[in-house]
This record gives structure tokens, sequence and C-alpha cells, in this order.
């Protein structure tokens, strides 16, 4: 049996905790944001990747949404099931994998925040093909909006304070952050406590990417139009130029 990946590690039975963390706090301003950009229209269809606990997908359901939500993780999207179901909302949440998706142009819109999937993967390759899945399930004339990583960040400041300055009592910790230049990888040391009190420490590495990184991907996925912007938490807006300050960029392609 392969080893688990560090990013499958860590959402193993952590359904609960995920909801706790400061980064998952921001869901009705960029649910907001989402609905400005699709200007209210009722009738898209729209997917949700790497939905995690189905925080996204969920406030749009509730606001009258069709909306599919997948990830990876089994814990997530049970929590994510049982929150709907308290809501008395019926979505359709399905187990896939990102880079593998089971869609072909099923989708108006799709959405990818909070390193849904992309950047976790290990490879450029891997991360790339999450990208091309997502394409493939979407329609003609589509939107696909989406944060990551911003590779300006680490050149200016250091991750760990960052993240250190962002973590809250039982939240997550991240120590021994080192930035590689060369692959534009953030190696770190998770350390979490799960829903089951268990304590976990896992050996991590994201990839940030530079904007101009992000276009040529994007086009050659054949995007007429990609936008680039600063993702503040909560606040999602067309007026914030990405700058190194913004430790996540929001993306915003049409096919």
């Amino acid at each position: 049996m392969m080893k688990k990946q560090w990013y499958e590690s860590l959402f193993e039975n952590y359904g609960l905790k995920y909801d706790n963390e400061s980064f998952t706090q921001g869901t009705i301003g960029e649910c907001d944001f989402i609905e400005r950009e699709i200007s209210f229209n009722q009738s898209l269809k729209i997917l949700d990747v790497g939905c995690g606990t189905g925080r996204h997908t969920i406030e749009l359901s509730r606001r009258g949404y069709t909306i599919t939500g997948i990830d990876l993780s089994e814990t997530l999207l049970t929590r994510a099931t049982e929150k709907a179901e308290n809501d008395n909302l019926k979505i359709d949440f399905q187990q896939q994998d990102a880079r593998y998706l089971s869609f072909n142009k099923e989708f108006d819109v799709a959405i990818m925040l909070c390193e849904g999937g992309f950047p976790l993967m290990e490879t450029d390759e891997m991360n790339y093909e999450i990208l091309k899945s997502v394409t493939k399930s979407l329609k003609e004339n589509s939107k696909l909006i989406f944060t990551t990583l911003n590779g300006l960040f680490p050149l200016y400041h250091s991750v760990e304070k960052f993240c250190a300055s962002k973590t809250e009592e039982g939240n997550a910790t991240y120590r021994s952050n080192t930035f590689d230049l060369m692959t534009f990888r953030d190696h770190n040391i998770t350390e979490i406590e799960d829903d089951l009190g268990n304590k976990k420490t896992l050996e991590c590495n994201e990839r940030y990417y530079v904007p101009s990184e992000i276009n040529w991907l994007l086009k050659s996925l054949e995007y007429r139009k990609i936008d680039i912007y600063g993702a503040k938490l909560g606040a999602f807006s067309r007026n914030d130029k990405l700058t190194t300050e913004d430790f996540e960029m929001l993306v915003i392609a049409k096919k």
C-alpha cells in the first residue's frame, strides 16, 4: 500500500477542528464575492473543488445555488454532509481526487478556495493535473475562481512568523519552515491534534506560485482572460492589487 501523503494524514479525523482554524473564518464574505462574480445567476452549476467541510458549498447552497462539492478526505466530507443535513440542504458531495475528476463540460463555474488541492501536490506536474482536470469539468464561457499561495510573499517575509501570528490555541502549528528558492516550495513540520485527541507531526511542503506562472499555466489551458489580485481573508475584491504583503493570491480566469 502506498504511503499516505501529508495532506491525506492531515485531514483525517479533522472535520471539527478544521472549522475552527483561523483561515476558515471568512466564508460569508468570500461567498458574497463569488455571488457578485457570477452576477447572482442561480441557474449556473457550480463545482467546489477541495470543498473540505463544505463551508463555501453549504453557504452558496443556502443562497439558492446548485453546487457539487468534491474532496479527497472522507472525514471532511462526512462532516460536510452532517452540516448540510442539519441545515436541511440537499448537496451532492463526492469523494474524488481533483486530478482525475469524472466530469466533462458540466459546470459553469468552478471554485477552489483556501488551497483546495492546488498547490498541495508533491510535484508541479500533479498540481497542473488539477488545473487541467478542473478545466475539463467546465463548459465553454465558464469561470474559474481560486486562491493559491503567493510566491512573492516568502521572498520578503518569514512564512513561519506569519503562520504563528495567525494561530490560536488548539489550532495546527507550523515550525522549521524552509523556503526553497529553486522550487518555490515551503517545507515545514506541522503539528496538529485531531478530533479524537491524537497528536500528529507531519512533514509538509506546499508550492508557492508567482503570478506569471499562474498566467502561463492558465493560458496553456486556453483561458482567455486571467486576473490576479491579493486575497484578503473573507474580503475578496478586484480592488486589491497583489503585493508582496499578500500571503495568498486570488485568481479569476475566464474560458
